[in-house]
């Protein structure tokens, strides 16, 4: 059941829309989406493959309604083909999208799983995108998710927000502060827990925390840089009460508007009492109004123009002699050398392929694209480099989504496929899926164990 404090607090700012908001809230079914990860697969190559049928939205690029089950078994969803996530979320990277050129450096503050850092990455792929979470475990999910999305231009990084004001002032062009908050628009997608959860207390205490985090958003932005900030919520206090302080504290920061299809299935951000900013480019994503859940969205954009960008930074460390013959060997071979654009080197005991111009602060989870390890003189290679970078790997085994080799390989068996003798990226319609080590006719499979089918 929805909390009656709750409908209280929301009675006055909806008005006459009250009763229907209520009742797509209590009375309607969650709505469910996808994004089409176009690093690996286009919409079109996408609908061809795609073993079941979901409707385009057409506000949100790339994405998609589905009403099928258990779409994360399908063997697309392994291979990354796409990102399974719901409408508003996309929405709020949708609503920046024209503020986003390709080669932009990019800092998601709260981005734990990987939804919008997905998107992030495939709307700048010529950019670079730290990904931060601050719990370790869910840095582990949001790491899992980069991998099989194949981002190739990221960090994730495990810190409190704090350090990259202090690191990086001013340092990106674009900043994403979606905020950890008291979660009400999620309550017809997880009623009971959400509304279980939901307490006037928890909405000041995230509102106190929002400031925080959205103090060192503002640092962290360049001059002529965006500042993203959004929230699951629909109260005043984590939303336009939010903004407007901010803004007050913030004169180099202004609302610009919102793309214009998101706009036109979105309300109008709030003027509340005492309001001295006007809030109406701010967007609120409302479940009897969109199709989705609950979202607030701001874009504000900061006063003057970008300076001299800052230069490559990295928590890497050369390569022993060992290490370097041994993954220069293992690039030669199987993917013509070290791709252009990218250098190597090492962070713990893993050998990373970085994208060069890549700024990440020490302590990163991973910094590019995780590459493999040396062991005992012979590389190792990692499934994200066979994500990132597999269709270019000159040994490729080319599998149908529908096919009994490509369900072999997602439960880990191994299976036969006419291959040259070495290692070789396992595609599946067209993505890559993961790697495999062909041995005579019979593909030994190498695909993690942790994200393997199970019959």
């Amino acid at each position: 059941m929805i909390p009656e404090k709750f409908k209280e607090t929301m009675k006055p700012l909806l008005g006459e829309d009250f009763e229907s908001f209520a009742d797509a809230l209590e009375n309607s079914p969650a709505v469910r989406g996808f994004r089409v990860n176009t690093l690996k697969i286009s919409d079109g190559d996408f609908e061809k493959c795609a073993a079941f049928s979901a409707e385009k939205i057409d506000e949100i690029p790339n994405g998609y309604i589905f009403r099928e089950e258990k779409v994360g078994s399908d063997p697309l969803h392994h291979a990354g083909a796409f990102y399974v996530q719901d409408p508003s979320a996309m929405a709020t990277v949708a609503a920046a999208r024209e503020y986003i050129p390709c080669d932009s450096l990019m800092l998601d503050l709260c981005a734990a799983p990987g939804g919008k850092s997905t998107q992030l990455a495939a709307l700048a792929p010529d950019g670079f995108l730290i990904s931060n979470e601050i719990s370790p475990a869910r840095a582990k999910i949001l790491r899992g998710n980069m991998e099989r999305m194949g981002v190739r231009n990221s960090a994730v990084t495990c810190a409190d927000t704090s350090l990259f004001a202090k690191e990086f002032p001013e340092a990106f062009d674009f900043v994403l502060c979606d905020a950890p908050c008291s979660g009400e628009g999620m309550m017809r997608k997880y009623n009971e827990e959400a509304a279980k959860n939901w307490s006037e207390e928890n909405v000041a205490l995230c509102a106190a925390r929002q400031k925080e985090i959205l103090e060192n958003a503002a640092k962290c932005t360049a001059p002529g840089g965006i500042l993203v900030y959004s929230t699951c919520t629909f109260n005043l206090s984590e939303n336009e009460m939010t903004v407007d302080a901010f803004l007050s504290r913030h004169g180099e920061f202004s609302l610009v508007p919102a793309d214009g299809k998101i706009a036109a299935v979105t309300a109008d951000g709030i003027n509340f009492d005492g309001c001295t900013h006007h809030m109406t480019l701010c967007r609120r994503f409302y479940p009897h109004r969109s199709r989705g859940e609950g979202q607030f969205i701001c874009i504000m954009k900061k006063a003057g123009e970008r300076g001299e960008r800052i230069k490559e930074k990295t928590p890497l460390s050369p390569l022993s002699k060992e290490e370097e013959t041994a993954a220069q060997a293992f690039f030669a071979d199987f993917l013509g050398g070290v791709p252009e654009g990218y250098f190597l080197g090492m962070l713990k005991n893993t050998v990373m392929l970085c994208p060069k111009g890549a700024v990440c602060p020490k302590g990163a989870v991973f910094c590019g694209v995780a590459a493999g390890e040396v062991i005992k003189g012979r590389f190792q290679p990692h499934h994200h480099l066979f994500s990132a970078f597999g269709k270019e790997f000159l040994r490729k085994v080319c599998l149908s989504s529908t096919s009994p080799e490509a369900l072999k390989y997602l439960r880990g068996e191994t299976f036969s496929a006419e291959c040259e003798n070495g290692w070789c990226a396992v595609i599946i319609d067209g993505c890559a899926a993961g790697g495999g080590k062909a041995v005579d006719g019979t593909v030994k499979n190498h695909y993690p164990k942790g994200l393997r089918l199970i019959r």
